[in-house]
């Protein structure tokens, strides 16, 4: 039952206010579960929009948040450093491609974009390349809610679309054709490289990066292509002075079963952003980093500064929590965690492709999708995964999950018939 002072007041995601969806009210979260205030248990295999990976309450991460909140809680970065923040930068540099030197902190992914795209507006301009202020990306892709990150969201089904003529125009090439795991063709007409290319070449001189999610597209449709896709995307945009950005905010820190899904290419972008994961899920706090050839041209342009300082960049609290998560990471269990998820998740998923409106089945890593021939609605999954005591909310034709990496088999299983029972209800 959705609290009514919430309902009349409080402005969800995603959410008309005029019709209000069902919420559940959480009281409380331990590991993989989600406890209602009516005392119902629910698995949560979303991880809270893909973040809280180690589970709730994780006590290191706890604790590291507790004892930081007894010596600071925040403290501007402007003029101004502290230890939290110097260690969380050595730890990202100790997993990141080692060409990534410069580390800019920020407030979300949504804003780690931003900085991105600014980033490589000022890069092009100090570097005497002045028409390049636009950006090119593929099609079905996402990367944040907040004003440029719309623009460079997929125009037509995209969350963004009605904002279309408010928003700078872009440049889109079709998402890339050839599916992880399939052969790759090396014809450039068949494997997208060739229509990427006469993009490329005919707008190059207005195009200052592109911009993409390596090889998991996340909310604009959960898709997953071809790691060489980025390797032929990597030599062009050198050859056209068009920068490379990675949005690695929902697949960084070991979602598709390595650190990075950078990890699967031979290539490292010029710009790499981060978030969701980065604190294990437990504050917002993001990251953008880039080699020290940007930063460098940057600085020795006009006028030398970066012109982004958010007032909560570097907030301790935050860095504190990342630092722990990573700490957890470093021990490598995860990889394990992940292998053994998708294995789980293979095994059980796949079943449902023979089901009536079922379309396709996919797994990578701790990622599960059964795509549907239909939309699926999230305001009717919801009293029925309270029900099925398993927290899921479906989106466009896609019933998915991206639960904790700390989730035991038993739960997995459960997550897994909850998505059939949904794929057969909805």
């Amino acid at each position: 039952m959705s609290d009514v002072f919430d309902a009349r007041h409080l402005w969800h995601p995603y959410t008309n206010v005029t019709q209000p969806g069902p919420t559940h009210k959480v009281a409380s979260a331990s590991g993989v579960r989600l406890t209602l205030d009516d005392g119902t248990e629910m698995i949560d295999a979303m991880s809270s929009w893909w973040s809280t990976i180690h589970g709730y309450c994780q006590p290191d991460i706890t604790k590291a948040i507790k004892d930081q909140a007894d010596k600071m809680g925040h403290v501007m970065f402007g003029g101004l450093t502290h230890d939290p923040a110097i260690e969380l930068g050595k730890k990202l540099l100790a997993v990141t491609p080692p060409d990534l030197q410069r580390i800019f902190y920020c407030d979300s992914g949504s804003v780690s974009v931003e900085v991105a795209l600014k980033m490589a507006v000022q890069y092009q301009h100090a570097a005497g390349r002045l028409g390049k202020t636009g950006f090119a990306t593929v099609r079905s892709g996402y990367h944040g809610d907040t004003w440029k990150a719309m623009s460079v969201c997929d125009p037509v089904t995209g969350m963004h679309h009605l904002f279309a003529k408010a928003l700078s125009a872009q440049y889109f090439t079709p998402k890339p054709p050839i599916r992880l795991g399939e052969a790759w063709n090396p014809d450039p007409e068949e494997n997208g490289v060739g229509v990427l290319r006469d993009l490329l070449a005919e707008s190059h001189e207005d195009i200052a990066a592109f911009i993409i999610e390596p090889l998991v597209q996340g909310a604009g449709g959960m898709y997953f292509y071809h790691p060489q896709y980025l390797n032929e995307l990597r030599t062009l945009c050198d050859e056209f002075n068009i920068l490379l950005i990675f949005d690695e905010i929902a697949t960084g820190f070991g979602r598709t079963g390595k650190m990075f899904a950078t990890e699967f290419t031979d290539v490292t972008p010029d710009i790499l952003c981060m978030g969701k994961a980065l604190t294990g899920g437990t504050l917002s706090f993001a990251a953008t980093m880039t080699t020290d050839h940007v930063a460098e041209v940057i600085g020795n342009g006009s006028p030398g500064l970066f012109m982004h300082g958010p007032t909560f960049m570097g907030n301790p609290l935050a860095c504190a929590a990342a630092c722990a998560s990573l700490d957890l990471l470093a021990d490598g269990v995860w990889q394990e965690n992940v292998a053994r998820i998708e294995d789980g998740l293979m095994s059980h998923l796949t079943r449902l492709r023979d089901l009536p409106g079922v379309a396709d089945v996919r797994v990578l890593g701790a990622i599960g999708v059964v795509e549907m021939d239909h939309n699926v609605s999230a305001d009717q999954a919801h009293p029925i995964c309270k029900d099925l005591g398993v927290w899921l909310r479906p989106f466009g034709r896609h019933i998915y999950c991206m639960p904790p990496f700390v989730t035991p088999d038993e739960d997995l299983a459960q997550i897994c018939a909850a998505m059939g029972h949904l794929a057969e209800v909805l």
